[in-house]
């Protein structure tokens, strides 16, 4: 068995107005066992997010979870700090399963006029689970622009496909970097996605290939069915949300996979982001 835990962070600020990293990742641990730990919204010298600490929150969630491999990757990186430090928002995967490698992927940020916007990225990890290698992608999508969601959304998809294809059609075995390293079609993409079940988005990262490429599947469908998708941000912060409790995190997972889920719950009691952590189990 191996769990995962995604949850965008809001680099560490409460709805209670208590910024404290301690509390994210103790909240994450009391959920059960955590092999993975994907996070969203870290910053890095970035003090108006941290109540003016501009703390590397890389390194202090690294530290929090000594036993897990860090991995931060950061959508934005900028001068303009005082101290000339550059300034860095990203996407964090800590792993204690071994990491096999990492891969970056920039997502579309298609020209939207008089829209503000975001430059996002989805990090990919692939790590080796009891079964073999495992790939695993955590992402944040643009949130003001449904037309830059539906871009990202479809390069999300190309990954996949991308994946699936190479592992159909391995590369032929060289050394040195042209060394084929693991990267199996079986995976789970997640994180916040920033669209709700009723937008196209949803529907659209669902939709079947057709070219032998494993669909992608919501995890929470395939544990809990027809059940309604527990709320992962709206119920500690109206002022942000103002349309109530709603779902727009999710884990989309490869169709071989879905006979492995044995878990997919939220935690929706805590008020440490304005989102909900996720939690899944695969028996593998």
């Amino acid at each position: 068995m191996i769990a995962i835990v995604t949850w965008n962070i809001q680099y560490g600020l409460g709805c209670d107005g208590r910024y404290d990293l301690a509390r994210i990742v103790a909240t994450a641990k009391a959920m059960g066992s955590m092999d993975v730990f994907c996070v969203q919204e870290v910053a890095v010298n970035m003090p108006e997010m941290d109540k003016g600490k501009g703390e590397d929150q890389s390194a202090t969630l690294a530290g929090l979870l000594p036993d897990f491999a860090p991995v931060f990757r950061p959508a934005l990186d900028f001068a303009g700090a005082e101290d000339g430090k550059r300034r860095q928002f990203g996407n964090m995967i800590l792993s204690r399963l071994p990491v096999i490698q990492v891969i970056v992927h920039p997502l579309p940020e298609p020209a939207a006029e008089g829209v503000k916007h975001m430059r996002r990225q989805a990090l990919e990890v692939i790590v080796e689970a009891p079964a073999g290698p495992l790939r695993i992608v955590t992402t944040h999508l643009e949130f003001h622009s449904e037309m830059q969601r539906q871009a990202q959304v479809d390069r999300l998809r190309e990954m996949h496909v991308e994946a699936s294809a190479n592992q159909r059609h391995p590369p032929l075995k060289a050394g040195g970097t042209y060394v084929p390293l693991p990267r199996p079609s079986a995976g789970l993409i997640c994180g916040d996605f920033n669209f709700p079940l009723e937008e196209d988005n949803y529907a659209r990262m669902l939709a079947p290939f057709g070219d032998g490429t494993p669909d992608l599947v919501d995890a929470w469908v395939a544990r809990h069915g027809r059940r309604p998708h527990d709320p992962t941000c709206g119920i500690h912060d109206a002022h942000q949300w103002p349309q109530g409790p709603h779902a727009r995190d999710f884990i989309f997972i490869s169709s071989e996979l879905a006979p492995a889920v044995r878990e997919v719950e939220v935690d929706t009691r805590t008020n440490a982001s304005d989102h909900q952590p996720i939690r899944l189990v695969l028996n593998i």
